[in-house]
Formats: structure tokens, sequence, C-alpha cells
């Protein structure tokens, strides 16, 4: 496996969460600095021992905005 995603959300009591739904890994930060950091661990940890890390990490940013008319 050469890329993996990650789903990345402002969580409600602050900082960031992020998500790869294919592989079930979940991290979360106060900033995306420190995000950054935990997903490369989290990614380290669920592939535990493999050769075939992922090369890529896409991370794809998503932002709820809530408007009234």
């Amino acid at each position: 496996m050469n890329e993996i995603g990650f789903l990345v959300e402002e969580a409600a009591e602050g900082g960031f969460t992020a998500r790869a739904p294919r592989f079930s890994i979940f991290t979360d930060a106060d900033l995306i600095e420190e995000l950054k950091v935990n997903i490369r661990e989290a990614i380290r940890c669920h592939f535990d021992g493999e050769v075939n890390l992922p090369k890529v990490v896409h991370l794809h940013f998503i932002k709820n905005e809530i408007m009234s008319l």
C-alpha cells in the first residue's frame, strides 16, 4: 500500500480529530502540527512490524458550517 487517507475535523470541544475509515485508525490533538505527529504514530502502531507502511498520507479537511437564512 502506498497511500492512506484521513478525514480531519474540528472537534466540538476544541482541537482536531483525524480518522482513516478504511483502517479504523483514530487520533486527536489540540493543534494541527500535533495532530500530524499523532497521525504518524497511529499509522506506525496500526501497521506494527509491516514493511509496507504507507508512503503518502492524505489529510482531507472537513469543515461544517451553519448559516441562517
